[in-house]
């Protein structure tokens, strides 16, 4: 029997976890999911025969050993910033390990020795890193079979509400961490556009946004993602003239959001002392000029050069940040503030569905002709525990998983999914969960 090690039971996991527990008899797996919250582990094993919960807290070192050491294969949803410490067990004990994240240097470090060893630190296998690498490649490779030079690479990812759940002005709730939403951007983004490197500091980064349509879903706005540059690397591009990767969002929403921008309420550096002393009106206030006799409306409308009547200002009355309702927090950063704000307003609600948007636009030269790729990915989640975020995430690295233990994956140390003996048997899989991108194809020059 093969024990599979889960770490982390919370909302992303949970489509991972229903897969594993149903296929854990088909495949003869022992299922562990272990969590600092041990009674929502207990709720997630939901009585399966063959799964079982246990308390792990990352800190405690004799603890993670002896559940790493046991284990088959490590699957780590915890934070991005703890893979590393579990990677470092994995390859001491032995163990492979499968990650959602990011590649981390201190992962890329562990290369040499997990191949030494045989053992697998496979990365980037949720929805964006994942999906999207998965998708791209598969086009990408594609091309390059029929002789076609790539000239242009656009790619870009939403997580939004469901059109059937889309009930407010922004046309937007929160299907991820909150914290990343309101910090989302920060620093400075960076492309290349025709040859031409292109730079968006955070305070034009919502100002400067592109439109695209997807499939019968309507429209959608994009802003640039912090860096597309180091994708010509993933994606051994590193000569094509135009490379994006962008957020998408419902059109209106980035104009609304560089308020909050340009007013300093998204800061995440400093903290406010004794802001339980403050309404939402006085947070707001506060990044005004002071004139007392000026209501805190107009200062914003004059600073900022809104219409008081127009959809920016009713999409911010909606949030109720001119409201005389205290803050809860005795110290905060204003991001922070924010945050709390917009979860009053933008968590789904008991019956919502969300929905990922992924779209890529690939233009290549073949045969004298210029050539564009539409490739479209949309799935509507469940339920609020099935969500699609969580099914986007999370189905992909249950299937690597099963690819690993069951020996179609024998390949040791770091990767992600670029290459096709990869991507090929993930995608295949996926179109049983409707987890598919629809092709379009025309000459446009």
């Amino acid at each position: 029997m093969k024990r599979i090690l889960l770490l982390g039971a919370g909302l992303s996991a949970s489509s991972l976890i229903k897969y594993l527990l149903d296929h854990a008899q088909d495949n003869n797996w022992e299922v562990v999911i272990g969590d600092l919250n041990l009674e929502m582990a207990k709720k997630k094993v939901n009585g399966s025969p063959n799964g079982s919960a246990v308390l792990f807290d990352i800190n405690n070192e004799d603890l993670r050993h002896i559940e790493i050491e046991k284990a088959d294969v490590v699957i780590s949803m915890l934070p991005a910033k703890m893979h590393p410490i579990v990677a470092q067990d994995c390859v001491n004990f032995g163990t492979h390990m499968i990650t959602a994240s990011y590649v981390s240097p201190e992962m890329i470090k562990l290369d040499a020795a997990a191949k030494e060893k045989g053992i697998a630190l496979y990365n980037e296998l949720g929805v964006d890193p994942g999906i999207d690498h998965m998708s791209a490649m598969k086009i990408i490779d594609d091309i390059r079979k029929k002789g076609g030079k790539l000239v242009s690479f656009k790619s870009n990812t939403g997580g939004l509400v469901a059109p059937e759940s889309d009930n407010n002005p922004w046309h937007y709730k929160f299907t991820w961490n909150p914290r990343n939403v309101v910090l989302a951007g920060q620093g400075v983004s960076q492309f290349i556009r025709n040859g031409m490197l292109k730079f968006i500091p955070y305070n034009q980064l919502f100002k400067r946004v592109q439109n695209t349509s997807v499939l019968n879903y309507g429209d959608f706005e994009i802003y640039a993602n912090r860096d597309s540059l180091s994708y010509r690397e993933t994606y051994e591009l590193q000569d094509i003239p135009t490379i994006f990767r962008g957020t998408m969002r419902r059109p209106g929403y980035c104009e609304a959001w560089d308020v909050f921008v340009q007013l300093g309420a998204t800061d995440d550096t400093y903290t406010i002392k004794k802001c339980n002393q403050l309404t939402y009106r006085d947070f707001i206030n506060s990044f005004l000029k002071y004139e007392t006799e000026i209501p805190v409306e107009k200062k914003l409308c004059d600073y900022l050069g809104l219409d008081p009547n127009g959809e920016v200002m009713k999409k911010l009355i909606w949030l109720g940040i001119f409201e005389n309702k205290q803050i809860e927090f005795e110290e905060a950063t204003p991001a922070q503030i924010l945050q709390k704000i917009l979860e009053d307003k933008w968590s789904l609600d008991p019956n919502d569905k969300d929905m990922i948007v992924m779209q890529h636009k690939i233009e290549y030269e073949l045969e004298g002709k210029l050539r564009e790729i539409t490739s479209s990915m949309v799935v509507i989640g469940q339920d609020t525990v099935h969500t699609a975020m969580s099914i986007t995430v999370g189905i992909p690295v249950a299937i690597a998983t099963k690819l690993l233990l069951t020996g179609v994956f024998d390949f040791a140390g770091v990767h992600v999914p670029t290459k096709p003996f990869m991507y090929e048997p993930i995608l295949k899989e996926l179109e049983d969960y409707n987890i598919k991108f629809i092709e379009e194809e025309r000459i446009i020059g």
